[in-house]
């Protein structure tokens, strides 16, 4: 896997990733990080992060690690547990494999706050289309 091309595509890419304010901190085959810097478009009526964007965080985040792995995956589920409201400078999504098979693969992510609180947790499966 070619990690700067990855990076690059995500990072400089069009779309979700960027207009989130997503930064990709760590990525390799066993662990992906990445932070979603907090705005005032972050945020739902009552001024704490919206859960739309924890969600979309934890999802790039394992979706990502499945890719780090060498091929390309979607998203088939995924579930989350929000314990804690989003409040903060930014969140932070550390994602790892529990199952890497030929077809799917099985993650967790963890969200935490700026202050290293756990917010959420997620679990997903992903379909590889290669």
């Amino acid at each position: 896997m070619d990690f700067d091309k990855l990076l690059d595509e995500m990072e400089n890419g069009p779309g979700f990733f960027k207009h989130n304010n997503f930064h990709i901190e760590k990525i390799d085959k066993l662990e992906c990080i990445i932070t979603a810097d907090l705005t005032k478009n972050s945020m739902n009526p009552y001024n704490i992060v919206h859960g739309g964007l924890t969600f979309g965080l934890g999802d790039v985040t394992m979706g990502m690690l499945a890719r780090a792995n060498g091929k390309k995956a979607v998203t088939l589920n995924a579930s989350i547990n929000y314990l804690k409201a989003g409040t903060g400078k930014y969140l932070k999504a550390q994602a790892e494999i529990i199952k890497n098979g030929k077809t799917t693969c099985v993650l967790r992510a963890n969200i935490y706050n700026d202050q290293e609180e756990l917010i959420a947790t997620m679990d997903s499966n992903y379909y590889y289309l290669d």
